[in-house]
């Protein structure tokens, strides 16, 4: 289930009626300002994060996993509750709160193809109620950004928004940081120089041979391990990786869809419009035309 589809109440402002799907893709902002009401104990397939942006203190309940707080929700605090938590709330005054729900994959891919990290399944820590002033300014940042409908606000809220995960991978992420028992030695590390050199070599053929050089394995030896970790072959890695990136060089409207083709790396204009289209569903055009 959604978190969206129990709201009591409808927001103010929601992203994804203003931003682009690119934006989209990152996380989902939500304005209320509600009356005391309540929303039924459920799970969610999504993280999500409240964070209150009202002036005065306010009674809130929250049940969680089969714990009940009733508590004094302060100015500048925030909520979150990972993907898989059975989560229900009741607000005894008047609400003023912004809600980020964001998909766990879109996490995943965001911070290891943004930042090198690899998460754990949980990806996030379940944070009851913790003051955090920062991540508070920056979600009311994204809000403004949102509703200044001015010319470059959705670039703007784009930048925002991967700011805003950034801060918020940094304070509450679950990483990897030693191993798993089964990786056989397929670290953080080696995921990270992995990736600086597909990004370094994005317009040159990539080999699984220069990847596992990288990685100071075997060839046959990393992709087993690469596959194990990662949840991707190195050729499948390399290719969504390619593709992320024409997205980005697909949003400069006057570019040549054969000069993003050639370079992210692809042989050619139709061997890029075949990969992006099995990859995302929709040609390099079509995708260009919904930004």
């Amino acid at each position: 289930m959604r978190y969206q589809d129990v709201y009591p109440s409808e927001a103010l402002l929601r992203s994804c009626d203003v931003v682009r799907p690119r934006a989209a893709e990152l996380l989902n902002l939500e304005f209320f300002e509600a009356e005391p009401a309540g929303m039924p104990t459920e799970v969610f397939a999504q993280h999500h994060l409240l964070l209150n942006q009202r002036d005065a203190p306010m009674r809130v309940e929250n049940w969680r996993d089969g714990s009940h707080r009733d508590f004094i929700y302060q100015p500048n605090e925030i909520v979150l509750t990972p993907a898989g938590i059975r989560s229900g709330w009741y607000w005894h005054e008047r609400s003023k709160v912004i809600v980020v729900t964001i998909e766990p994959a879109s996490l995943d891919r965001f911070a290891r193809s943004e930042l090198g990290l690899i998460l754990t399944p949980r990806q996030l820590q379940d944070v009851p109620q913790a003051s955090d002033p920062d991540l508070c300014m920056a979600a009311a940042m994204l809000l403004d950004a949102l509703g200044s409908r001015a010319t470059g606000s959705e670039i703007m809220y784009e930048s925002l928004a991967r700011v805003f995960l950034v801060k918020l991978l940094q304070g509450y992420g679950e990483q990897r940081h030693e191993p798993l028992e089964f990786s056989r030695g397929f670290t953080a590390g080696h995921y990270k120089r992995v990736l600086d050199y597909v990004e370094a070599h994005l317009g040159e053929p990539i080999a699984i041979e220069d990847l596992a050089r990288v990685a100071g394995m075997s060839p046959a030896h990393f992709s087993r391990l690469f596959k194990e970790v990662i949840g991707d072959s190195p050729y499948q890695f390399v290719m969504n990786y390619r593709v992320e990136q024409a997205k980005k060089m697909l949003a400069d409207q006057g570019r040549p869809l054969a000069d993003v083709a050639l370079a992210c790396g692809f042989a050619d204009q139709p061997h890029f419009g075949r990969i992006f289209k099995r990859l995302t569903g929709v040609t390099p055009g079509e995708y260009r035309a919904g930004l």
